[in-house]
């Protein structure tokens, strides 16, 4: 498949989400990277696309079950190699920082191009610019899906949404958190109870999980605003959006996304993400966090700056505390706060799929 069918199909939504859905048989690569501070794609995969997922590929923990090394993913084989697979797609199941593919997975891609294995990635460097990657894609009838690839450049309108729609987007105290975790599970609470709800994704994890979204850190600035808000316009019919949250108001290095992000979706409510115990903002230990407070009083003053905003609840990640912790950490944090309080893996979504639904009574939607 040439480049530019590849780029193609990375541009248009409805095409995007058809391919991306259509796989059940992928191989996640995780090759010299299977550690859950580096594989939070593959992690993500193996738990909301886990029936699609055949094999994990990482030559270097051959023979485990990949539960072993991400806590999730149970009887899916870790192997060494594409041999005596039958599979339809490679997903790259790591987007490292500055976004450069590994050396040693170049010849994997490769491979998987040559048995005419469509390859999706979540990469910076695409590979549908790569001339080797698209000339053996094309020869072998293979595609390259590059999910950070965005040609929508729109600026935002300021046009008020479909009063009807809720939008509830996460926000957090830092990066890698879980903002997409907790806006999948309380869309999926929601939608158990029969709700109209539907997930947004902004990130790459996000669209190979659901097909479809808007790659914000991908997106030219003048830009993200209008993409997010014509990413909300596609899906408007629905009563309730839950919007994945991207980056930190705070960080450093990634604030202007997040407030494109913030600006574009112009949520409703609000959901706050953080994890117990994190003192420093993630890839950079010398910059400490700042109060939870100082951090919810900034994301609803300018969130509000586009559109009425409030804090609905408060989603905890507690992966390194005890269980008897994060009760008595969920429990501080709600007396603080007044909101409803949990860690959507260790006491699922209900108390904050309430609040979504209280937000939307109060509201008149």
């Amino acid at each position: 498949m040439s480049t530019s069918v590849a780029k193609t199909l990375s541009a248009q939504p409805t095409d995007l989400y058809a391919r991306i859905r259509s796989y059940h048989r992928i191989v996640v690569l995780t090759e010299g990277f299977s550690k859950p501070f580096c594989a939070k794609t593959a992690m993500s995969l193996l738990r909301y696309r886990h029936s699609d997922v055949i094999a994990v590929l990482d030559a270097t923990e051959d023979g485990k079950f990949a539960d072993e090394l991400f806590g999730v993913g149970e009887t899916v084989p870790v192997v060494s190699s594409l041999d005596n697979l039958d599979a339809d797609s490679l997903f790259l199941g790591t987007a490292l920082t500055g976004g450069a593919l590994p050396a040693a997975w170049r010849n994997i891609i490769l491979n998987a191009l040559v048995r005419g294995m469509d390859v999706v990635s979540g990469m910076h460097d695409f590979l549908s610019d790569d001339p080797e990657f698209s000339r053996v894609a094309k020869e072998n009838g293979a595609l390259l899906i590059d999910v950070r690839r965005n040609n929508e450049h729109v600026t935002s309108t300021g046009v008020p949404f479909r009063s009807e729609c809720l939008r509830v987007h996460t926000v957090g105290q830092d990066c890698s958190l879980g903002k997409m975790v907790v806006s999948l599970e309380v869309q999926r609470e929601l939608a158990n109870r029969g709700e109209d709800a539907q997930f947004v994704a902004t990130g790459q994890t996000g669209i190979m999980i659901s097909g479809a979204g808007v790659p914000v850190d991908c997106v030219v600035s003048d830009f993200v605003n209008g993409s997010v808000e014509a990413l909300i316009r596609r899906n408007e019919h629905h009563d309730m959006l839950l919007i994945e949250g991207q980056g930190s108001i705070s960080h450093p290095s990634f604030s202007a996304v997040t407030m494109g992000l913030l600006h574009g979706c112009a949520p409703d409510g609000l959901i706050y993400c953080y994890e117990v115990g994190r003192e420093s903002v993630k890839g950079l230990s010398s910059v400490a966090l700042l109060p939870h407070r100082t951090m919810i009083d900034a994301y609803l003053a300018n969130a509000s700056l586009r559109h009425p905003s409030k804090l609905i609840g408060i989603a905890m990640n507690s992966r390194s505390v005890s269980a008897t912790q994060a009760d008595a950490e969920r429990e501080r944090m709600q007396q603080e706060y007044g909101l409803p309080v949990c860690d959507v893996y260790r006491h699922g979504a209900t108390c904050l799929a309430d609040a979504v639904l209280n937000l939307k009574r109060e509201l008149g939607k």
